[in-house]
């Protein structure tokens, strides 16, 4: 274990051990997870962080979700298939995943970055492709691409189902209860259409922060598709869902 940012933390071939195990994958090359879990602020130069894994694995995450899916919605036009893709692979999306399975406790970070319970979720979502790079470093496609099906397919569906991810709220609620300490609230901005078929533009709003809004054909839809920008500009990700 010569990684010093690795080598100096009490117990850290444990750590490597469980988070191996939390991947679901062991490497051959341990080297190659060391530096998936490196960030820039704890590196001793650039390029031993996991800045380059980061590039590589999302590379790889796009093209396994393009085939998913291809292959999935045969029927389905680009423009629809282009709308999953954006949100199943935002950083949102890579961060998400990152929080639920606690990948964010192997992050080595170095000091000023905050504990890792405020860990930004740019920096989650950074690390989840540099662990998807680091997989296919070691092991090719035929390890990388189960690890990404095996997170991403839910994702997918859940987006294919009803077009804003029914949990986008509840995300938004505990990112902002755990950065900023606050309930988001959501704002009903207009409404427009007959009474029998009217639809609603709500915008999230985090303390006096007030993120991008979106119109959905209901209140709830709306309120979703809101969540769901804040969680993209918290993210630095561009917003699914434009208010025009």
């Amino acid at each position: 274990m010569s990684d010093p940012a690795i080598a100096g933390l009490p117990n850290a071939e444990s750590l490597l051990d469980h988070c191996q195990r939390v991947l679901g994958y062991s490497f051959t090359n341990i080297a190659h997870l060391t530096e998936a879990l490196t960030h820039a602020s704890s590196a001793n130069h650039r390029l031993a962080s996991n800045e380059r894994l980061e590039f590589l694995g999302d590379a790889i995450l796009g093209a396994v979700v393009c085939d998913l899916l291809y292959r999935k919605f045969p029927v389905s036009q680009e423009g629809e298939l282009t709308r999953i893709k954006s949100v199943v692979v935002s950083r949102a999306t890579c961060a998400k995943i990152c929080e639920k399975l606690g990948f964010g406790e192997f992050l080595i970070l170095g000091k000023g970055m905050g504990s890792v319970d405020a860990t930004p979720l740019s920096i989650l979502a950074d690390l989840f492709e540099s662990l998807v790079g680091a997989i296919y470093l070691d092991g090719g496609f035929a390890a990388a691409h189960p690890f990404i099906v095996r997170h991403m397919e839910p994702e997918i569906q859940e987006v294919a189902d009803d077009g804003g991810g029914s949990n986008y709220k509840s995300n938004l609620q505990q990112v902002a209860q755990r950065t900023f300490g606050e309930t988001p609230t959501y704002l009903l901005l207009d409404e427009k259409g007959p009474d029998h078929s009217k639809c609603f533009q709500v915008a999230a709003q985090i303390g006096r922060r007030r993120y991008s809004a979106a119109w959905g054909k209901n209140k709830k839809d709306a309120e979703q598709r809101a969540a769901l920008n804040a969680l993209c500009e918290l993210a630095g990700d561009p917003i699914p869902f434009d208010a025009g």
